[in-house]
């Protein structure tokens, strides 16, 4: 019998080397300053980023494609020290993984302390990284030679009860959101939610009541959860980003109201590929409040990637209500901070004495010191 081998998958792989020319001038600029290569790899269009400026050296690898599958894409991206002369090997290499799914979601990488490089690796005042960013290709499902049979159709009872919530045929309640009533069939939403469940079948005064009045929730997200009760999906909504997540901020808290907990979980998934600097302290704050454990370790992961992207968002107004009602969560920020004190160390001391949070910021920063030496 034969040996075969067989390549189970496949992959892109692209390698360059990132030379900072007069590296020393570097130190001392802050974590704002940062220098970008634009990659293609795959198909896919990518950007590293470089911060020289701060005590350690770091990386990000941002993706500013779409996925092309709903599994999204998984990167690598592995830089190591390299002497352009050849009289040193290649040094101290380090990489992170990411899987992406749209655009501006990233990876981050912190390198090495600056002042640890060894002086062989920096020549004429020049610092030079290979960089190496592998992608994992898409490949064609194998096709696998069977008897023919009669295939089974796929479901549509999600469209048939879909149809009947738009038609209202059947109604036996009304919901009124704001000024607005929606038409529905106690049976769907009591099957779907034990909140409904005990509302229309149990000892609740809507048992018998024709009409329900719901509270503390805007017009858009009750519409929405409505169709997913019926439907089991999502509806699609043509909007700009930052609206897509305030309506996904709004059906999580709606979906933990009414105990959806499908719901629940598609609504972290669209929070956590959609973080941004503006909305990062506000989703924690959410995911905090309604015990959401990755989307919060998303957000954490997010805040404390830069020293730059941590003091941006300390300085929105959702770091600010997240201070007031979840200040317990300022001590994790600042225990996932202590691993890397000293990129992060001045940061948190301009933020301490020029912030107004002096008060729970000040006790967390002197819980955090507590923990250990930093840097």
């Amino acid at each position: 019998m034969e040996n075969a081998c067989t390549s189970l998958n496949q992959v892109a792989r692209s390698v360059r080397l990132l030379k900072i020319d007069g590296f020393s001038l570097t130190a001392g600029m802050g974590g704002d300053y940062c220098l970008k290569s634009i990659w293609t790899v795959d198909g896919y269009e990518l950007e590293v980023l470089i911060y020289p400026g701060t005590t350690w050296v770091a990386l990000k690898l941002v993706f500013l494609s779409e996925a092309r599958t709903q599994w999204g894409v998984r990167a690598n991206m592995a830089c190591q020290l390299v002497d352009l002369s050849r009289e040193l090997e290649p040094y101290h290499e380090y990489g992170v993984s990411e899987t992406f799914y749209h655009p501006q979601h990233f990876g981050a990488l912190v390198f090495m302390d600056r002042n640890k490089i060894p002086s062989g690796y920096i020549k004429d005042d020049m610092l030079t990284l290979r960089c190496t960013i592998t992608v994992l290709k898409e490949l064609p499902a194998p096709t696998i030679p069977a008897e023919e049979v009669i295939a089974q159709p796929s479901t549509n009872l999600h469209r048939h009860l879909g149809e009947l919530l738009q038609s209202e045929m059947g109604a036996d309640v009304t919901f009124l959101v704001c000024d607005e009533s929606f038409a529905a069939h106690k049976c769907i939403p009591a099957a779907r939610s034990p909140v409904f469940k005990a509302q229309f079948f149990g000892d609740m005064k809507e048992t018998c009541s024709a009409r329900v009045e719901i509270k503390d929730m805007e017009v858009a997200a009750f519409r929405a959860m409505l169709h997913f009760i019926y439907t089991d999906t999502m509806p699609e909504f043509d909007r700009p980003l930052e609206e897509v997540t305030t309506m996904a901020q709004h059906l999580l808290v709606a979906a933990d109201m009414y105990g959806l907990e499908r719901l629940k979980l598609i609504c972290e998934i669209k929070l956590s590929i959609g973080i941004t600097v503006d909305t990062a302290a506000t989703t924690l704050a959410l995911a905090e409040q309604h015990n959401c454990s990755k989307l919060k370790a998303k957000c954490v992961g997010f805040i404390v990637s830069t020293p730059a992207i941590l003091e941006a968002v300390l300085a929105t107004d959702g770091y600010k209500h997240l201070e007031t009602s979840c200040p317990l969560i300022l001590t994790e920020l600042l225990k996932s901070v202590h691993g890397l004190a000293r990129t992060f160390f001045p940061v948190l001391l301009r933020l301490k004495s020029s912030f107004s949070i002096k008060g729970k910021f000040s006790v967390c920063f002197d819980a955090l010191s507590r923990l250990g030496p930093l840097g």
